[in-house]
């Protein structure tokens, strides 16, 4: 294995760590030291890859994102001829994915962010840009779904889908607070009934 192939491994594994201790501790609690941890790798090979905490932060959620992308991409509701049972099949695979402790299925862009708003402006930019270019994907679908069922609705795809983003958001900081999955399915159910009245054409001229 040539030099690249190795440093590119243990960038990943640092990248890799990070989403397990930012999403257990928080950004501001997590330290390089936790990191280089749970990589199994030394400071001086981490300051190789990232000047700073937050360079990290910033790559990993670049990280985030990309494996995000990859899931849903691949996800078997994307199989789905109607643009809106792709939408309800992405909210029944978002349930299907709440599994194991509380890091390995809530948002590292959404726990970051809510730290970070305000003292680490690059950390927002960049939590925006993909919490943003998430809410875009789903809008395509509903775009999609809207001109199918509802054309006259008096909202837009771009809103439905950064909607779905803040319930989202919400159901995992509530999963947070009552330490389960159990609240943010029901939330997440209480969406699908939501969607589905939205698509309703008698629902929308009443």
């Amino acid at each position: 294995m040539d030099t690249s192939e190795l440093q590119h491994q243990s960038k990943t594994k640092f990248l890799d760590a990070a989403l397990q201790v930012i999403r257990s501790k928080g950004y501001t609690a997590t330290r390089v030291e936790d990191v280089c941890a749970v990589a199994g790798l030394t400071k001086g090979s981490f300051f190789h890859h990232f000047k700073s905490k937050e360079e990290l932060a910033i790559a990993a959620a670049d990280h985030f994102a990309a494996m995000a992308d990859r899931l849903f991409a691949s996800a078997p509701y994307q199989r789905a001829e109607d643009p809106l049972q792709r939408l309800l099949g992405y909210v029944d695979f978002r349930m299907a994915i709440l599994r194991g402790t509380l890091p390995d299925y809530t948002c590292l862009l959404g726990t970051m962010v809510q730290e970070a708003y305000d003292t680490h402006p690059l950390i927002r930019a960049t939590c925006d840009k993909h919490l943003s270019s998430h809410a875009t994907m789903l809008a395509r679908d509903i775009a999609e779904a809207k001109a199918r069922y509802v054309p006259d609705a008096p909202w837009t795809p771009e809103s439905l889908g950064l909607f779905m983003q803040t319930v989202l958001q919400g159901a995992f900081i509530l999963a947070k607070a009552k330490q389960g999955p159990e609240v943010a399915a029901e939330s997440l159910r209480h969406l699908r009934r939501y969607l589905e009245t939205q698509f309703t054409p008698a629902a929308q001229g009443a």
